[in-house]
């Protein structure tokens, strides 16, 4: 059946309406409210309007008004206005004469856009053609037969229904994600944004569903997580992609967002709507409304017409109801029917509104009558940590029912320690103990023929990186893994590049490998396109490392050389290349070399060879060879020289024919240190010449060990194996024969690589970056440095990553892109042309760091003619750094010269400075200093004139002197009276006027208060003190009472004066001495003169007279009062002189009369016997307790059966405790056991049960 109406309320009497006006108008909109004195906000936009030139705003008694002056087109927008927790929505629209021919903007793809239906604008009512309205059916309401007047707008609705779009910006939300709508397949995102200007570190947000569902942990393919920090703006933004949403996306979400001790949150829905409903069919015009007002839009939608089976058939435009079999009350199947099966049974019935059905079934649920076996259910849901326990508690209404744990419809038993049932009264527990994953249930608890329901979820404790990651450096084409260790095995982690989350695809680029706590990424074959940040996320941390990727570039160590070579000789090109693995192909004239008999191809690590044995003239070319996957090859070239015997009969003088003789920079050999010097040298001469080499004046043979020296038919060969720098240097041929000789110089020159330079400097440091200097190398190798290769590591990594590729030519270097607050070290390379050095020494470490904030609230303190006191506060920026301090400084105004106030850095947020010129004017800044260096300084806004300022004198008497201070005789008294006034005035004391004693009275003074002080008081010390500051002609006084109290002297002439049967009358008067304070009472006390024993009668006692009654006949007593006062008694009492006696009189003592009580009580069993199950072959007891009067007898009964001379059973009865012991019992001895109780005044009796399992053998654990 329909849902009744609810009457809705509002708080406006008089609601504005949308209205149409020309540009330049004057637009004024009117409400009222029920109420006067009601805040009224009206917003533009659901932004709020603040009164200006633009728009007026007014309010008297409960008329409410806006005015909006000058129109323009950007005014025809929505505007609302709130009162309480009322909001109505209407329009300022442009007349269309005004408007024409500007262009109307296209309406966005809805999938392509966000949602976010509070900053949506109503749509515009678009007339339908007219045709008579369809014959409305049994249960269909009336539909209006035109569109809408342009009068009544969507906003319309009671406030009630409107959705709010106030955006309330309390806390640390700047922008708040807002509710949305998607259809199926489609993305949405969500955005919320927080400002961090007043926040030390970055927020910590988190996305939930529900009201336990941690987004974190849900992330991948429908759902992504992405935040980005705004430097300028000190925002940051977090967003909430949902990425081709499905049905089951759709319900309440959350945003938290913390810092510290601050803390905020946002709820926020996103609703999924499902595949629209056929061609012709109008799902608007199977609802109605109930609200009776006038307007399409009003009131609540009633589905009831949905929910009978029924068709549509479809006539011209309209689709018109009709009723194709009997009515069926959908509402009863839903309710029998289970959850799993609605969406079934909406599909069959028609129901299309599915969510608003689920709505309003569980309205009906919650209408069901109580439970008869349950008080109190379970909850729907609980949570616990993994590793805690939880326990569920219900409440049945019989102490006895007996009740049935299940788990996902499987009974628990109880097995360890695992889980623990407890029963308490009415009260039935299910304790779990440490929970795991797999506890992750639904779990039921069932009495009879009702069940309750709950669902535990066990939330993972998070998960925290142990190890962090490493920056990575790679060759291209290389394989990188960037690994890092979690705190917990078989955790789930998420892998971004660039904030972009990482999957697997169809190429393997990236591959994700799990063992244990540890997780690898690996990226094979990497390119240029894979440089970035990678970051691993747990819900638990991060951690951030940098991937650089370098080009390969072959170094060439030897390249090959021109050869000459004559017939039958052999012919040997040989390179050498930095990388081992490179792979080459040879070429001779272009065309590819293949191996043969006579030419052999080898490659032996770093060096290629090229052998042609046999040489041949053919032989003769250019050859070339060619590294694979590099753009450059090494060429040089084969001469075939051709032999002609001539004969000559005369001899020839030797002859050295070389073209670099000298000792010119163009004659000089270099040779690279490591490699080999060879000479060879042309030399001609018949006979043929013997050949002398040497170095200034030493010969040089082959017994030099590296030295090979060799000579042959028209050469001289000179070799050096492994040049060093000791060998460079000017070397002599000299070639005799008996014809003459000839002598030549060959200048040598050994180039290395430089040596590495010293240990660089680091000279500054910002938030990510550092700047580094180092000086050039003491020796360059021979070469000039050409430039520098930088690298950083992190202090505790070991792995170096390259920062430059390119030879760097300055001695300073900025490097960035570093993570602030960790350690780095820094080395460098000297490069020449040779090659690069060995790295210098590592820097000492650094940590980036950025200078703090200005210290903030500059403010002079107190000033006086030489000195000055400043204070200030903490900036507002710290950074990862520690604050070492602050620098405060000082310069005379109209001067640059910053003068430091003390040597070193201050702690304190203020400071003194002293020795100032009295009468000058004085700037003074303050500067903080971490690691990074000094901040930006605070500066005062204007000079200061070092002059003290008068300043009238003035006492602050503190609160509790204003009244009289009482002190007890030897107490201390101590007077702390602060007082204002400069320069220093005077202080004076007088008590009562007169001068005090310096002998008793110690009197201390400073700068801003006096003391008073008495170390051991007295009654003298009491009376009226007066203190006395004067600057000057100018002074200010002040008084304080003080009153010193003692214990009071003895009450006077106490005496009997009347008794009287067993009373006494006392009287006394007051004690002479009060100890300067008013008696607060009387102590008086009693004694018998036999035993003079006292017993206190009355204690603070406010009269001077009393009666002491219940006194004893035949005893005579005597009386003493004590006074006492706020301090305590008087330390003697007052005795009275005369003693009073008690006469006996004569009286009979008549005993009353009593009735016997009857104590008799039918037996009752107050503890019952408890059902049992036990194992067979161990000894059982069944216990009860019982109480009645006479002592009942017990009989006890199996199965009906006494069993009180059974030897198999013992009885025990203790203070009306009954027990039953069963010896050894087997599966026989089950049964039901009775306890029965009977007395003369009657009988009792307890039953249960008693369950004996057979033992389980290890014969049957092995079956």
């Amino acid at each position: 059946m329909p849902e009744p109406t609810k009457k809705i309320v509002s708080a406006f009497s008089k609601k504005p309406k949308s209205q149409t006006a020309e540009i330049g108008a004057r637009v004024i909109f009117e409400a009222e409210t029920e109420k006067p004195g009601v805040k009224v906000k009206w917003q533009r936009e659901s932004k709020d309007i603040l009164p200006s030139h633009k728009y007026t705003i007014s309010a008297e008694d409960n008329k409410h008004s806006l005015t909006i002056n000058n129109i323009i087109q950007e005014d025809a927008v929505g505007y609302a206005v709130i009162a309480g927790m009322s909001k109505v929505k209407f329009e300022l629209k442009i007349k269309e004469s005004e408007v024409k021919g500007v262009e109307k903007a296209k309406s966005p793809d809805p999938a392509a856009v966000e949602h976010k239906p509070e900053e949506s604008k109503p749509e515009e009512s678009k007339p339908e053609p007219k045709e008579p309205p369809p014959a409305p059916t049994e249960n269909s309401a009336p539909e209006s037969t035109g569109p809408p007047s342009d009068g009544v707008a969507p906003e319309a609705l009671p406030e009630s229904h409107q959705p709010d779009t106030r955006q309330d910006l309390t806390g640390l939300f700047t922008e708040k994600p807002h509710s949305g709508e998607v259809n199926v397949g489609e993305n949405i995102i969500f955005i919320a944004r927080v400002c961090g200007e007043s926040l030390l570190k970055k927020p910590t947000v988190k996305w939930f569903k529900g009201k336990w569902m941690d987004l974190a942990s849900k992330s991948g393919k429908h759902l992504q997580l992405k935040e980005h920090y705004d430097r300028n703006t000190k925002v940051y933004t977090f967003e909430m992609h949902i990425i081709a949403a499905k049905a089951n996306f759709a319900g309440a979400y959350r945003c938290e967002v913390s810092s510290r001790d601050k803390f905020d949150s946002c709820n926020f829905d996103l609703i999924v709507h499902e595949a629209r409903t056929t061609e012709g069919f109008d799902i608007r015009t199977a609802f109605r409304r109930t609200s009776t007002d006038a307007g399409d839009d009003s009131g609540e939608l009633d589905f009831s017409a949905l929910l009978k089976k029924s068709s549509f058939v479809k006539t011209g435009q309209r689709a018109v109801h009709v009723s194709t079999e009997p009515d069926v009350d959908v509402w009863d199947i839903l309710q029998k029917a289970p959850p799993s099966e609605y969406e079934k049974i909406a599909f069959q019935y028609g129901i299309t509104d599915l969510r608003g059905m689920l709505k309003r079934l569980k309205k009906m649920k919650k209408e069901e009558k109580k439970s008869a076996a349950f008080l109190k259910k379970l909850d729907p849901a609980y949570q616990v940590e993994k590793g805690h326990k939880i326990k569920l508690e219900i409440e049945v209404a019989n102490p006895d029912a007996e009740v049935k744990w299940l788990k996902n419809g499987q009974e628990i038993h109880p097995t360890g320690s695992k889980y623990i049932f407890e029963s308490v009264g009415n009260k039935r527990f299910l304790t779990i103990n440490n929970c795991s994953l797999s506890d992750d249930a639904a779990y039921m608890c069932v009495v009879g023929d009702e069940k309750t329901v709950t669902e535990l979820f066990v939330k993972e404790p998070p998960v925290l990186i142990v190890r962090n990651l490493e920056d990575q450096m790679a060759m291209k084409g290389d394989r990188v893994e960037f690994e890092c260790e979690v705190s917990e095995e078989g955790a789930q982690v998420k892998w971004e590049k660039d904030g972009v989350e990482l999957t697997r695809d169809e190429s393997f680029k990236y591959r994700f490998k799990k063992d244990g706590c540890k997780h690898v990424l690996i990226i094979n074959d990497v390119t240029k396109e894979d440089c970035g940040h990678y970051r691993v996320k747990t819900n638990g941390g991060q951690s951030l490392a940098e991937l650089m990727v370098q080009e390969k570039q072959l170094e060439v160590y030897q390249s090959i050389a021109d050869l000459t070579v004559k017939a039958k000789d052999q012919a040997v090109f040989k390179c050498e290349v930095s990388d081992e693995n490179v792979k080459g192909i040879w070429y001779k004239n272009g065309v590819e070399v293949k191996p043969d008999a006579r030419t052999l191809i080898t490659h032996i690590g770093r060096i290629h060879k090229l052998t042609i044995d046999d040489v041949k003239p053919e032989d003769e070319g250019d050859y070339t060879f060619v590294p694979e996957g590099f753009a450059f090859n090494l060429s040089a070239k084969l001469n075939f020289l051709e032999v002609k015997i001539d004969f000559v009969p005369r001899q020839d003088p030797p002859k050295i024919h070389l073209d670099c003789m000298g000792r010119t920079a163009e004659s000089t050999i270099l040779v690279v240190a490591g490699n080999k010097l060879r000479l060879d040298v042309p030399i001609t001469g018949d006979p043929a010449p013997t050949v002398i080499w040497t170095k200034g004046e030493k010969v040089l043979t082959d017994s030099d060990g590296r030295v090979h020296v060799e000579s042959t038919k028209g050469h001289c060969i000179f070799t050096i194996e492994g040049a060093e720098r000791q060998d460079e240097g000017v070397y002599s041929v000299i070639v005799r024969n008996p014809a003459g000789e000839d002598t030549a110089d060959i200048n040598v020159k050994v180039v290395d690589v430089p040596d590495p330079p010293e240990a660089p400097r680091i000279l500054s440091v910002g938030e990510d970056s550092c700047v580094v200097q180092w000086d050039a190398p003491r020796f360059d190798g021979g070469q000039p440095v050409i430039g520098y290769v930088l690298e950083r590591k992190k202090k505790k990594s070991y792995r170096w990553m390259r920062l430059n590729f390119d030879p760097y030519k300055e001695t300073t270097f900025e490097a960035k892109k570093m993570i602030e607050g960790v350690p780095y070290e820094m080395r460098v390379y000297a490069v020449n042309a040779i090659g690069m050095s060995r790295p210098s020494a590592a820097s000492q470490p650094f940590v980036p760091v950025a200078p703090t904030s200005e210290p903030i609230g500059l403010c002079v303190d107190d000033i006086s003619d030489t000195t000055i006191s400043l204070k200030w506060r903490t900036p507002e920026r710290i950074g990862s750094a520690e604050l070492e301090g602050y620098g405060v400084e000082y310069c005379k105004e109209g001067s640059d010269e910053w003068i430091p106030a003390f040597s070193g850095l201050t702690e304190r947020t203020s400071v003194i400075i002293r020795d100032l010129p009295t009468g000058e004017k004085m700037q003074f800044r303050v500067r903080a200093y971490n690691m990074a260096g000094p901040s930006a300084p605070a500066t005062l806004q204007q000079a200061v004139t070092i002059r003290e300022i008068m300043q009238r004198p003035k006492i602050w008497l503190p609160r509790n002197l204003r009244q009289t201070l009482i002190k007890k005789v030897g107490e201390t008294i101590n007077l702390v009276i602060p007082f204002q006034g400069k320069p220093r005035p005077q202080v004076s004391w007088t008590k009562n006027d007169e001068p005090l004693d310096p002998k008793s009275v110690s009197i201390r003074n400073s700068d801003t208060d006096t003391i008073l002080f008495i170390r051991r008081s007295e009654r003298k010390d009491s009376g009226k003190y007066d203190v006395q500051v004067q600057i000057e002609n100018v002074e200010d006084k002040a008084s304080v009472n003080i009153q010193i109290v003692d214990v009071p002297g003895p009450p006077q002439n106490l005496k009997v004066m009347d008794v009287w049967g067993f009373n006494v009358a006392l009287e006394w008067k007051p004690p002479k001495d009060n100890g300067n304070c008013d008696i607060t009472g009387y102590n008086i006390q009693k004694a018998d003169k036999k035993t003079m024993e006292w017993y206190t009668v009355f204690e603070q006692y406010r009269r001077t007279n009393c009666v002491v009654s219940d006194l004893i006949m035949g005893n005579e007593y005597v009386f003493r009062v004590y006074a006492a006062n706020m301090v305590g008694l008087s330390p003697e009492p007052c005795l009275s002189k005369d003693s009073a006696y008690i006469q006996k009189t004569g009286i009979v003592y008549k005993p009353p009369s009593y009735k016997d009580h009857d104590f008799s009580e039918a037996p009752k069993f107050t503890h019952p016997l408890k059902s049992r199950s036990v194992i067979a072959g161990y000894n059982a007891t069944l216990s009860c307790s019982v109480r009645g009067i006479p002592k009942p007898k017990i009989t006890w009964y199996k199965n009906k059966m006494d069993i009180t001379n059974e030897a198999k059973y013992r009885m025990f009865s203790n203070q009306g405790v009954l027990t039953l012991e069963i010896r050894k019992p087997c599966p026989f001895d089950g049964g039901v056991y009775m306890c029965k109780a009977v007395n003369d005044s009657g009988e009792d009796l307890v039953e249960c049960k008693l369950e004996v399992r057979p033992q389980v053998t290890k014969e049957d654990i092995k079956k």
